[in-house]
């Protein structure tokens, strides 16, 4: 018999899919990562259980303990996951921007939810990030994730997406796009191809009021490119450790319209139900076109689930509240 003996057993080994009617311009094959396919619906599961199962050899976290980490919703789901097939509390610290979907979905699967205000520094005592660290502190046997700076984030990928991706296409891959949040994805995938083949090409995809792109480009990270935005699980005002730039070859940036009618649109055209990073990742495919020929593989990584987002980029009203939509 062939079983999973746990949930957990079920992460990873997600299918490449291809896009056929927005990319139809495209003089390239252009395959999706489709990460909705593991058990908590996002790519996040793969390195939430490498950041506990390490924690665990590491002697981070003892039994009956807390996981505490500042979240857009996806890897509080993936460590919510953990935390409940190994017998841990779950507390997710999220800001307010995220979608509500997001915060119900956290606590069905038994996680403490605290909700913090997105328009303060990340130093700003509000700030989820400052929020997270300072409940780690104060509950014992706690253990804060921070997957932005956890080297298990990018190894995650490195040791299963990235190669994933390397044998489904047979090493025909040339590109790699993804959007950027915590840049372990990037990071640990673009490893991973370019150990492979140096020649593959890895692109970021950023959003308006984050620093990825400005600092990418020039070193400089600018305050003044740091203003609130709208689209969800992408970009950052500040520089994770994850985010390896020597990895990247290069950002394009997608407007938070673009992002939520593209998003739309996967669902309409290509039958895609997903999330408000796959609107962002697919423009920015587009907007990459002069970089990719007729041979090219493109692949591009969709982080999450539709379901997510029913409340605000599915809805008309939202839409209509936001500009996105006449």
């Amino acid at each position: 018999m062939k079983y999973a003996k746990n949930i957990l057993e079920t992460i990873g080994n997600t299918p490449l899919v291809q896009i056929n009617k927005l990319t139809a311009e495209l003089p390239c094959l252009v395959l999706a990562k489709y990460e909705t396919f593991n058990p908590g619906n996002s790519v996040k599961d793969r390195m939430a259980l490498q950041m506990v199962e390490d924690a665990e050899r590491e002697g981070k976290i003892k039994p009956g303990g807390t996981i505490i980490e500042g979240t857009s919703g996806n890897t509080g789901m993936g460590l919510a996951l953990a935390a409940v097939i190994k017998g841990y509390k779950m507390i997710c610290v999220i800001s307010d921007k995220q979608s509500k979907e997001k915060i119900d979905i956290l606590k069905a699967m038994g996680s403490e939810v605290y909700i913090c205000p997105t328009d303060v520094a990340p130093d700003d005592p509000q700030s989820y990030y400052s929020t997270a660290r300072r409940l780690a502190t104060e509950i014992p046997n706690s253990w804060y994730v921070n997957q932005y700076d956890n080297p298990s984030n990018t190894k995650a990928h490195f040791n299963s997406t990235g190669p994933e991706i390397w044998e489904q296409t047979e090493g025909k891959v040339t590109h790699f796009v993804v959007g950027v949040g915590t840049g372990g994805t990037i990071s640990g995938v673009g490893r991973y191809l370019k150990s492979k083949n140096p020649n593959v090409k890895v692109w970021g995809v950023d959003t308006y009021g984050s620093v990825f792109k400005k600092y990418h480009e020039t070193g400089i990270f600018d305050e003044n490119e740091i203003y609130p935005y709208v689209t969800e699980g992408i970009g950052e005002d500040i520089l994770p450790e994850n985010v390896d730039f020597k990895i990247i070859d290069g950002f394009t940036k997608v407007t938070d319209i673009d992002a939520a009618v593209y998003t739309r649109r996967l669902a309409r055209e290509e039958g895609m139900f997903l999330g408000n990073s796959a609107g962002a990742a697919i423009k920015g495919v587009l907007q990459l076109k002069e970089h990719f020929s007729k041979d090219d593989v493109v692949v591009v990584l969709f982080h999450d689930h539709g379901s997510r987002y029913v409340g605000k980029i599915f809805n008309d009203d939202w839409m209509k509240e936001q500009g996105f939509l006449e």
